[in-house]
């Protein structure tokens, strides 16, 4: 990574409470085309979620801990602020000396944009604020929020529109939380109704909508200079799997989420 910050511009988009098990299957049937070309073999990489619901796992994504392979360690970080004993810096992370990630990106020169979809972004109370407060811009409107069946529709829109008003000479890292998949996601679903409310089938539905739309994001991402992403979901979430609900909870459905990095070079 210290070969690729201050040379490329840097996405992360998190799949708000994508579950593994349906991303993986989604990606191995051939739904989700836009995705699967971008994945290394095709694959989604399964991996443990750092927190069980989006305010901590971002606050852990944001420090440099993203979700840690699911097969035993030690694992190194691409990212990692300078901490004394950490066993998972080794040669190739990127060390700053900040807080935060986003902090350290700014320090080194990248503007960086937050385009927010779930609550804890929508800057509308002291809580909501905290993790866009991290960023130099941030935007949250109610179009971006989990309500709207157009929700990322919108945030590639503002996307593009981002991209386009930075000069060229200017380093970006955009971070995207895409709320779609996070309920209520049964208006994805054709003949699904709001009284049968989400399942796992307008979840993978959910994530079907999102794959029809990303190469539009990941056309903006790469449209000045190569870029590096990555895409991976912060939490999973029960849709009644041994009797469980939603997510804050110790659960495999909530802690097994997909993960996948790799280069959108800018003549793709």
């Amino acid at each position: 990574m210290n070969e690729v910050v201050g040379r490329d511009d840097l996405l992360l988009v998190t799949f708000d409470t994508l579950r593994f098990d349906v991303a993986a299957e989604l990606a191995a049937s051939g739904r989700i085309p836009h995705l699967a070309r971008h994945l290394p073999g095709g694959r989604w990489e399964e991996r443990h979620a750092p927190g069980s619901f989006t305010y901590a796992s971002h606050q852990a994504i944001f420090a440099g801990f993203l979700p840690t392979p699911a097969v035993p360690g030690p694992h190194p970080r691409l990212f990692a602020a300078r901490f004394a004993g950490s066993e998972t810096t080794a040669p190739g992370t990127y060390v700053f000396d900040a807080p935060d990630l986003v902090s350290g990106l700014a320090q080194a020169g990248y503007r960086t944009v937050c385009i927010g979809g779930v609550g804890f972004f929508n800057q509308r109370g002291p809580l909501g604020s905290v993790l866009p407060g991290m960023f130099q811009e941030s935007h949250w409107e109610q179009e971006f929020s989990v309500a709207s069946p157009t929700s990322f529709e919108a945030q590639v829109t503002r996307a593009d529109q981002v991209v386009g008003d930075l000069p060229e000479d200017r380093r970006l890292f955009l971070f995207v939380n895409v709320a779609s998949l996070h309920q209520p996601n049964w208006f994805h679903l054709p003949g699904a109704t709001r009284d049968a409310g989400d399942s796992r089938e307008t979840h993978a539905a959910a994530l079907e909508y999102v794959d029809r739309h990303i190469g539009r994001l990941f056309t903006a991402a790469r449209s000045r200079r190569r870029c590096f992403a990555i895409v991976c979901s912060d939490h999973g979430t029960a849709y009644g799997d041994d009797g469980y609900t939603g997510h804050r909870i110790g659960h495999e459905a909530v802690w097994t989420v997909p993960y996948a990095h790799f280069f959108l070079d800018a003549d793709e």
